[in-house]
């Protein structure tokens, strides 16, 4: 029974963007308790973001959307109360961590919270060191947040949240940009935080392996924005898989790999939602395991040819952001035709070297070739002719004031015929769920149709190679796995792909090659099921290979191409 108010109140809560026809979420009602930890489910474009920006005030006080119904935050009703007093009751971490970092140095950023809510000094201090180390952080509080990576600044945003000591912590897409010893760090931080059972945390994520032993319960929305199944986490995937796959929800991998093996005839009950689970459930699966020297089962085959000789070339690439050397002395060679993974510990450079080998940040003269051109030296309209780059955070991207004129804009500085351009500009925006927002400002999409659409501006141009930095990052199931799709129907068409991820299980299920990175130094180069048979190499780069990916080598079953 509740012996207490709850820290969150929501009733009959429709949200409406400035632009949109229907609310999204829509008439959405659930309360949060203290020592609650509720995972937010639901396919992109649900309003999950929408609905986190409404519990502490940005909506309706900074953002422009109307709002009906009611939000309650430690019993102040947030349309009428000041954002600053409601920071003291919900803390907010963001899906892009660029959005709410403001000051010069680390130690500064988190420092800032509790230092507006006038707290004495030595509380304050109390307060930073302690939210620094839990993210692993203290010991680089004195540097700029510009100079860490993705991650780093992901993880400084969740310690100024948790310095604010407020009640209940919102978080979007926290582990996204992490790597598998961050994500572990940021949950072990969370669970500490809501251990003494006064504190709650709202969390939207699609990694749910690392988060399903921590959250208690589970809110769906459907695709219209409404709550659809509200309980125990377990028991809601458990008992509504296959919708929720259906509507487009991540779900854990061991579950949805759990579900490929029941459509190939294994009955595994109840369903496994971690790796451990799934292992036990192939060890009691009598003639699933192949007999030694058999060829494992494979539960995915892509039927693309065989990659061809290299169409990205570095040689000694050596890239310094100020007075640091980033990468160091680079021999790579890239494939034609294949999917490539470039993989490593977060701040190991990754990012830096897409970019580089892209000529987004232009490499030194004669270290990397693309297509027969060098980046260091050819125009942006030369290099945009052989290679579609899409940004981690595709807000970096966006020019225009329209979905559609975004899509055309690479078209018509190619000065393509407008009637083409119609035509290539609809089949993109069909291609990726976007007809209705043709006339939206891309600022005002969602996270997922944002990503959807930083990938069809990269692609429209028809370059012949495509490297995307985390690209599923801020999609649903559902969408994450069209562009997978679509990026292996582009490979069969000839399209080089590279891309960044943390993601290692879509590593293991859908690239051909993995480059291996750390400390600025390309660490090892090959074959993807090549490199995913050495624990010890991922290990030594501060990695760790999927625990489903072990569990199922164990049983002799691929999901690798």
């Amino acid at each position: 029974m509740r012996t207490s108010a709850p820290l969150l109140r929501v009733r009959e809560l429709s949200l409406t963007h400035a632009d949109a026809a229907n609310p999204s979420p829509r008439n959405v009602t659930f309360d949060i308790d203290a020592g609650e930890v509720v995972l937010l489910l639901g396919p992109s474009g649900s309003g999950k973001s929408t609905l986190t920006l409404a519990l502490n005030g940005l909506i309706p006080h900074a953002l422009p959307a109307s709002m009906v119904g009611t939000v309650e935050a430690g019993g102040i009703d947030t349309a009428s109360a000041h954002t600053a007093t409601l920071s003291t009751r919900v803390a907010m971490v963001f899906q892009d961590p660029d959005a709410q970092i403001v000051t010069g140095s680390a130690y500064d950023e988190v420092a800032f919270g509790p230092e507006n809510l006038m707290l004495p000094l030595d509380e304050v201090q109390r307060r930073v060191e302690e939210a620094l180390r839990r993210v692993g952080l203290w010991e680089r509080r004195d540097e700029n947040p510009d100079h860490l990576s993705g991650g780093g600044r992901q993880r400084l945003a969740i310690a100024c949240a948790l310095a604010m000591g407020s009640p209940l912590i919102v978080l979007d897409e926290p582990t996204a940009n992490l790597d598998p010893q961050g994500i572990d760090d940021v949950y072990a931080a969370l669970a500490d935080v809501v251990s003494a059972g006064d504190r709650a945390i709202l969390l939207v994520e699609h990694n749910l392996d690392a988060a399903m032993d921590f959250v208690t319960r589970t809110i769906v929305l459907d695709g219209e924005g409404s709550v659809v199944f509200d309980g125990p986490a377990a028991e809601i995937i458990r008992a509504h898989a296959e919708e929720l796959v259906e509507m487009g929800v991540w779900l854990p991998a061991a579950t949805l790999t759990s579900l490929r093996l029941q459509a190939q005839g294994l009955t595994l009950d109840p369903l496994p939602l971690s790796p451990q689970e799934l292992a036990a459930a192939l060890t009691d699966a009598e003639g699933l395991v192949p007999p030694t020297g058999k060829a494992p089962q494979r539960l995915r085959v892509a039927g693309a040819a065989d990659a061809g000789p290299p169409i990205i070339r570095a040689r000694g690439l050596t890239v310094r952001r100020r007075r640091t050397e980033i990468l160091h002395n680079i021999d790579l060679d890239l494939e034609a035709g294949s999917i490539t993974a470039i993989i490593g510990a977060n701040g190991a450079g990754k990012t830096t070297l897409i970019q580089a080998l892209a000529g987004v940040v232009p490499p030194p003269r004669g270290q990397v070739t693309v297509d027969d051109i060098d980046p260091g030296t050819a125009s942006p309209r030369d290099l945009a002719a052989r290679i579609g780059f899409v940004f981690q955070n595709p807000e970096h991207q966006f020019i225009a004031h329209t979905v559609f004129d975004e899509l055309a804009h690479g078209l018509r500085l190619r000065h393509v015929a407008d009637d083409e351009i119609s035509t290539r500009v609809g089949e993109m925006l069909s291609r990726f769920g976007l007809e209705h927002k043709a006339h939206v400002h891309p600022f005002l999409l969602s996270g997922g149709e944002k990503r959807r659409l930083s990938v069809g501006t990269a692609l429209i141009t028809r370059p012949r190679v495509l490297a995307l930095d985390e690209p599923t990052f801020g999609q649903d199931r559902a969408r994450a796995a069209e562009l997978l799709d679509l990026l292996h129907s582009l490979r069969d068409e000839g399209t080089t792909i590279v891309i960044v991820t943390h993601d290692l299980q879509l590593v293991a299920e859908h690239t051909t090659h993995v480059v291996l990175v750390a400390d600025g130094e390309v660490r090892a180069a090959g074959r993807t099921a090549d490199l995913f048979r050495d624990d010890q190499l991922f290990a030594k780069a501060g990695l760790r290979l999927p625990a489903l990916q072990r569990v199922l080598a164990s049983a002799g079953l691929e999901v690798a191409m």
